[in-house]
């Protein structure tokens, strides 16, 4: 763990204060515990719910699971020679399920609260940078809507190890396998969808993917085509842990053979990094799933890169 402490945190413009939320197990490593929303400041939110998972389920305790590793990993990432304490970052909590039984209630009063927190925010003005810790992958519909709505040339990256475009699943609408035919609702003529990492699907997602040309199905096609995006455009990175090969990474809901490994991962963040990426989400995480811990670490190892990445771009 590092022993370096924390940068003091210099006096921020506030856009949003008094969140109420639900108190996380800890921080994540390096955050200051903040229910306030900061211009020019990354925030991280959890969203742990996995009412619509058809598998395994567990990732409801995935945004607790990564905070409770965070500290046990190195706050330096040797891959961008950079820091978490580099820069201020929030912790705001988790959103709240509710008090209701009912899955689809849980998820909307959740999703109800991000918006509220979020929706009357211009992050684009104010330079805001969101990180959402699911939780399955249905909890990205309200970031990404958000984004979608205030940046009309957003690029949406998608990992994922599924194609994630039913039209509902198991009479959810808002099922964690639609979750980015439901974003597509919400696309707009300067928006783009790019996928890698899909290797499982039905026939007519498939089919979609090859029609629009949303999929790419090599790793230098797609780091081909993220370094083409404009260094200026906005992008979004939604990543399903699945992405990853169950053999680095187990403790996941539905994991498909076949996957991606960490230095892929470390080779998109350097490209990213040059990059203007405006907010993210990491999902899938079910630790219990993993009785080894080494899920957990991996998924915070990754939620570092994306963090220093976006700290660095909230700081401009």
């Amino acid at each position: 763990m590092s022993q370096q402490n924390p940068n003091q945190h210099t006096a921020q413009t506030k856009v949003a204060e008094a969140i109420k939320t639900d108190a996380p197990v800890r921080e994540f490593f390096g955050a200051t515990s903040d229910n306030t929303v900061y211009a020019n400041g990354t925030h991280i939110i959890g969203f742990g719910f996995d009412g619509t998972a058809c598998f395994r389920k567990g990732t409801r305790n995935g945004p607790d699971g990564l905070r409770a590793v965070s500290e046990d990993i190195e706050s330096y990432s040797p891959y961008l020679d950079a820091d978490l304490f580099d820069h201020a970052f929030y912790d705001l909590g988790n959103l709240s399920l509710g008090s209701s039984d009912d899955v689809e209630a849980q998820w909307q009063h959740a999703s109800d609260q991000f918006d509220e927190i979020f929706q009357p925010l211009d992050l684009q003005a104010n330079n805001v940078r969101v990180l959402t810790l699911g939780g399955e992958h249905s909890i990205s519909y309200a970031p990404i809507r958000k984004y979608l709505q205030q940046y009309p040339d957003l690029v949406l990256l998608h990992l994922d190890a599924h194609a994630d475009l039913r039209d509902g699943f198991l009479g959810y609408h808002y099922s964690h396998a639609s979750i980015i035919r439901r974003s597509l609702d919400h696309f707009g003529p300067g928006h783009e969808l790019i996928q890698y990492g899909i290797r499982s699907g039905t026939r007519e997602e498939y089919q979609y993917m090859n029609e629009h040309g949303t999929v790419r199905k090599s790793r230098k096609d797609f780091l081909d085509s993220v370094a083409a995006i404009a260094d200026d455009r906005p992008i979004y990175l939604t990543l399903d842990l699945d992405y990853f090969d169950p053999a680095f990474l187990p403790g996941t809901g539905t994991p498909e053979p076949g996957g991606e490994d960490f230095h892929s991962y470390v080779s998109l963040m350097k490209l990213l990094r040059g990059k203007n990426l405006v907010g993210a989400d990491v999902v899938e995480l079910s630790p219990e799933i993993d009785p080894t811990g080494n899920s957990d670490v991996f998924a915070a190892k990754i939620v570092r890169e994306l963090l220093i990445i976006l700290n660095e771009k909230g700081a401009r």
